[in-house]
């Protein structure tokens, strides 16, 4: 089975970035084909992937700043060819889905999320803190975009969600269905005790501290600053791991007994998963692989009760919701923990389920189920045509 993978961009380093990673490691021999690729932003080891671009690779300015030609990713994904691939699979949340690919290629779409620039353009905007005058000017440019995407996913053959609640947007948006299929967690790279008995081996670590953790980008979507108006408020120690434009502002929120620590390295931030007493995760993604990391670590995740968190945290058991997207509704579920006894082995339990070696072998029997499928549908119009020549 040839297999092709598509990707929208490789320009910055991410959670999409994580899924394409496995999926490349699935199928190594497949090509990536992608908008732009900037290498110098990238781990090296995608130096030694056969990367096939569009393009996009020779316009200077793209590979720094390609949201100012999101009307070109169409006609750049359009220009690929994938004559000879039994089996396409786009990594999207995007413009990537819209490949054309031949009748008797399978076309499997891994949606991240319907493009939110298209269909949730104000939330993006104020993401994205885009000047005044783009911010007038985006409305009428994306208006034919989204003409286009409504065409363009009807050459998708199957579309696979990383949750239910980018399954209901897939839905919403393009009246199709989609399996549910998580996206891959490296729960073994947490801190776990130390013993000579394996047995102990999925045991997460015992000591825990008195702090709480936040850790991420620092951008206005992630929604630090209700962790950090809720900490201040309640007077609770809370860590801030993670760099971004919000830094300075959240710095001006913060009370006392907020510390930030920057950028950390992974071994670093091992160390504080395994030792917070709970990790907060205030905002609305779409997954969020941060929660399931720090599960991983046998902790209990606060999270807010919307997106991908609503697969990921088990509330009264892996964690609690808080229902409004304001610090007094966090400050109130941060209130009500202090009530709870979590069992951090069940914790942990709990996030294996997220593995990454779950997540190869479901995509590897759905993508192998649809491809038989697919073949076997495609034989009667064979037959058909070999009888009409």
């Amino acid at each position: 089975m040839r297999v092709a993978l598509v990707h929208d961009w490789l320009n910055q380093y991410g959670g999409a970035e994580q899924v394409l990673e496995a999926l490349h490691a699935m199928y190594p021999d497949a090509p990536v084909y992608t908008s732009l690729y900037a290498p110098q932003r990238l781990p090296g080891t995608y130096r030694s992937w056969d990367i096939r671009t569009s393009f996009m690779q020779w316009l200077p300015a793209a590979k720094a700043h390609h949201q100012p030609f999101l009307p070109l990713f169409p006609l750049a994904f359009e220009s690929f060819d994938f004559s000879g691939y039994d089996v396409v699979i786009s990594n999207s949340s995007g413009f990537c889905h819209c490949v054309r690919t031949p009748s008797q290629t399978l076309h499997i779409n891994y949606c991240l999320t319907p493009p939110r620039f298209l269909w949730n353009l104000e939330g993006y905007m104020a993401r994205e803190q885009f000047p005044p005058a783009l911010v007038k000017l985006l409305p009428m440019a994306i208006a034919p975009l989204r003409s286009w995407d409504l065409r363009a996913e009807e050459r998708v053959d199957r579309f696979v969600a990383i949750s239910h609640a980018v399954r209901d947007r897939i839905r919403e948006r393009y009246h199709r269905d989609a399996a549910v299929i998580y996206p891959p967690v490296d729960t073994a790279a947490f801190q776990l005790i130390e013993s000579e008995d394996s047995s102990e081996s999925e045991r997460p670590a015992a000591e825990v501290g008195e702090y709480l953790l936040v850790a991420g980008r620092l951008i206005p979507y992630k929604r630090v600053d209700l962790a950090v108006q809720a900490c201040s408020q309640l007077g609770v120690p809370l860590v801030v791991a993670g760099e971004g434009r919000d830094r300075q502002a959240l710095e001006a929120l913060a009370g006392p007994t907020v510390r930030f620590e920057g950028y950390v390295s992974q071994e670093r931030l091992r160390e504080l998963y395994a030792g917070c007493s709970a990790f907060l995760f205030p905002g609305e993604e779409d997954f969020g692989i941060a929660p399931l990391e720090a599960q991983a670590s046998g902790r209990p995740v606060i999270a807010y009760a919307a997106g991908g968190a609503l697969d990921t945290v088990v509330d009264g058991v892996t964690g609690l919701f808080f229902h409004e997207p304001t610090p007094q509704s966090l400050a109130d579920a941060l209130r009500r923990f202090d009530g709870y006894t979590f069992d951090p082995t069940i914790i942990r339990r709990h996030a294996l389920q997220f593995d990454a070696s779950v997540f190869r072998a479901e995509f590897a029997s759905y993508v192998e189920e649809q491809h038989e499928a697919f073949v076997e549908r495609q034989q009667p119009r064979r037959s058909l045509a070999r009888v009409a020549r």
